[in-house]
């Protein structure tokens, strides 16, 4: 039962890219960059995540406290529209815009260009491109934090220089360029000043020539001659000036180095992280050997889904680092970024994470981890401003400098998302049950989201529950009210499961108790006349089908509050709910969305119908990059990402006391091999599979006792499961 063959890590093009979304991609978590690959007029487009416009938006949380009582007092009385005025007044005001800082230009003399191809080597972030008698590679270092572009064969001249041009670039930004000669060749700059702005960002780029000469072409550099050249280059976002001179030291310094040394100290750090997962689904060789964009138009072939499973997670940890991913990952080629390119949080940034824990990503756990300890103060003025509480209140949207809550309106009054600390802190959770630890920051966020709940939970119902009163699920809305309502699903969800996961965290002081009490009062979930749970557990409130967003969910995926094994008739009514599901707009995350949530349900059908609608509407671009709508319209990670989170679900499963395998495999997986999986009971698992059985391997880290379930589903398929440290357990499993 053991697949042949090995999937290719990488992709590969016969052409240059023509579009930006289309260049292939490297980066390590802070830089990243976009490499269009063209022998004659090469673009290389540089980004940061620091590099957000600021756009004058007033981030102060709205003071809105003193009027929760009233609004309370109208909501619960049947006045279903009263939030639609719980506001400061302020217009919508978005967060600040990701933007590229430039692109590093490489002009030589025009040739046929022979030979080409260019491609991206998953396993190193390498991006090479090639043709008879010129190459370049360029990675983004992890252990050094520049990007290297190394030029052999560069011709008789080449010419370099920094251009800020790129689209929606503001006219007002105020530019300036520097160069001058060094001994290794020529030191570049280029320094962009925001308009009405205090905030500039500076590009430096050393130029070490190997056997030529370098000159000044102002505003960049022209080499004559050379074997070949090496590029290095940091961005940097700053108030004042920036001392570019040491910046110049700095990269001298590792120039010395040389290209090689650079290299192999930054794949030791990503290969390792890689190549700890991976997926092989026996693709045909000829499948395996297609350049990404014709095997995108073979969307049942298994080597799509082997490509587009390790593309995702080498972008994942690509992008993942100084923060996790933004809705465009760590890239972008144009200044007007759809959403501001923002870390939204309702939806989009933990799905794309979705497969941190399972597919051994500590990296990308450790960027959310920093992103959320970094804002937890402004959580806290949130929850005081808008609710007049202790703890913390998390907000939808991010450019991750602010994390207070002041992107909101009447049509999303995201202000009264109270589930959000809970939604961002899961993935934290699953981390530390996945290495056996426990984080002392998580318990303390953990104790604040607690904190908060206490006090905001001062409302009953007539029979003694509690009520989440004002309540909102992102971004959905009552068929019969307004968007701020009472016991939204996910709410109810959130409360119960952060209230009962600190006095986990908290057992032995007297907090715990009081949380746990709590947590019993808050009220069931609410199955509708049409048998599937209601995204709002408040009588009289209609549910609104038609919609991207599954937040009402939240019980079923990612928590394990509704399951088929321990709640199946929630289950059930869970389950009706996902077939009542519209797809609205089509967006790529809400049908992944989709998929992570039947596949806890063991529907294997619906979990194929979810990647058949993302792998035939052509969602991915040539970089294996993906699209929010079909057709490959508006850049956005979420496919990309959340992808490999979909294909493990629907193979192996885990919490800490439980083992799923081969829950909801469609029939079109025939066979194939996942290496290498973590669970959060801590073992790694190696599943190998065909139509005649499967086999797999765990190799626990620490002794424990799980129960094991099968591709069955039923009862008779469970059986305990004694783990030992150290000691690989085999399991054998008959035909599915």
């Amino acid at each position: 039962m053991t697949p042949t063959s090995t999937p290719a890590h990488g992709t590969w093009e016969p052409q240059p890219a023509a579009r930006w979304e289309d260049a292939f991609l490297s980066g390590n978590g802070h830089h990243g960059t976009l490499v269009f690959g063209d022998p004659n007029d090469d673009r290389v487009i540089v980004t940061h995540h620091t590099l957000v416009r600021p756009n004058g938006s007033d981030t102060r949380p709205p003071k809105l406290a003193a009027d929760l009582p009233a609004l309370q007092d109208r909501l619960l009385a049947g006045d279903h529209t009263a939030a639609e005025s719980f506001t400061d007044g302020r217009p919508l005001e978005w967060v600040q815009p990701f933007h590229p800082a430039f692109q590093i230009r490489l002009r030589r003399p025009s040739d046929a260009g022979h030979g080409y191809r260019r491609s991206v080597d998953f396993a190193t972030g390498v991006v090479r491109a090639e043709c008879a008698d010129w190459t370049s590679e360029v990675f983004v270092s992890r252990a050094d934090d520049v990007i290297v572009q190394h030029i052999t064969t560069p011709g008789p001249t080449l010419g370099i220089s920094l251009d800020h041009l790129l689209p929606g670039a503001p006219a007002a930004l105020g530019v300036g360029h520097g160069a001058v000669l060094t001994p290794e060749g020529a030191l570049l700059s280029l320094r962009a000043r925001y308009p009405d702005s205090d905030r500039a960002f500076t590009g430096v780029t050393l130029i070490a020539v190997d056997g030529g000469t370098a000159a000044l072409a102002p505003p960049g550099a022209q080499i004559e001659q050379a074997r070949s050249v090496l590029l290095l280059t940091r961005v940097r976002r700053h108030t004042g000036e920036l001392d570019v001179t040491a910046e110049g030291r700095t990269l001298r310094d590792l120039a010395a180095t040389g290209h090689d040394e650079l290299l192999a100290r930054h794949v030791a750090l990503h290969r390792t992280a890689y190549e700890r997962v991976t997926l092989d689904l026996t693709a045909d060789p000829d499948q395996r050997a297609l350049p990404g964009s014709e095997l995108l138009k073979r969307p049942s072939a298994p080597g799509l889904l082997e490509r587009l499973f390790a593309a995702g997670r080498y972008h994942l940890l690509s992008a993942s680092g100084l923060f996790p991913p933004r809705l465009t990952g760590l890239w972008t080629g144009d200044w007007n970024t759809a959403w501001s390119g923002a870390f939204t949080n309702d939806a989009n940034l933990n799905l794309q994470t979705a497969s941190a824990a399972a597919a051994a990503l500590p990296e990308v756990t450790e960027a959310h981890a920093a992103l959320l300890q970094r804002q937890l103060p402004d959580w806290r003025d949130n929850a005081r401003a808008v609710f007049g509480t202790r703890g913390v209140v998390a907000p939808a949207h991010t450019d991750g400098e602010s994390g207070h809550i002041y992107h909101f309106n009447r049509e999303y009054p995201l202000h009264l998302w109270t589930a959000g600390a809970d939604w961002l802190l899961k993935p934290l959770v699953d981390h530390d049950e996945t290495h056996g630890t426990r984080d002392p920051r998580t318990a303390a966020a953990l104790a604040e989201v607690a904190h908060f709940y206490e006090d905001f939970l001062t409302r009953t119902d007539d029979d003694g529950h509690l009520v989440v009163v004002p309540s909102y699920s992102p971004e959905n809305r009552p068929a019969n009210a307004g968007w701020g309502t009472i016991n939204a699903a996910m709410d109810l969800s959130a409360a119960r499961h952060a209230l009962l996961t600190a006095a986990d965290h908290h057992p032995d002081t007297p907090d715990a108790d009081r949380w746990r009490a709590l947590a019993d009062r808050l009220p069931p979930h609410r199955i509708n006349a049409d048998g599937a749970l209601a995204e709002w557990a408040w009588p009289g409130l209609e549910d609104t089908y038609d919609h991207r967003h599954l937040s009402h969910l939240y019980g079923v995926w990612p928590l394990d509050e509704i399951t088929p094994y321990d709640t199946p008739g929630l289950a059930a009514a869970a389950h009706r709910a996902l077939e009542l599901r519209g797809a609205e707009n089509d967006s790529a995350h809400g049908h992944l969305h989709h998929a992570l949530i039947a596949a806890r349900l063991r529907d294997a059908d619906r979990v194929a119908h979810a990647l058949d609608q993302v792998l035939d509407g052509d969602f991915f671009h040539a970089s294996l990059m993906s699209a929010h709508y079909p057709n490959r319209d508006v850049y956005n990670a979420d496919a990309a990402h959340t992808l490999p989170a979909v294909l493990i679900e629907m193979l192996v499963q885990s919490t800490p006391d439980r083992l799923v395998l081969l829950p909801a495999l469609p029939p079109a997986f025939r066979e194939g091999r996942l290496r290498g999986v973590r669970t959060r009971f801590g073992a790694e698992v190696d599943l190998t599979w065909t139509r005649d059985g499967a086999r797999a391997v765990l190799k626990p880290s620490r002794t424990v006792r799980v129960e094991l379930r099968t591709s069955s589903g039923d009862d008779v398929d469970k059986q305990p499961l004694d783990l030992v440290a150290g000691e690989d357990h085999v399991l054998t499993l008959g035909a599915w």
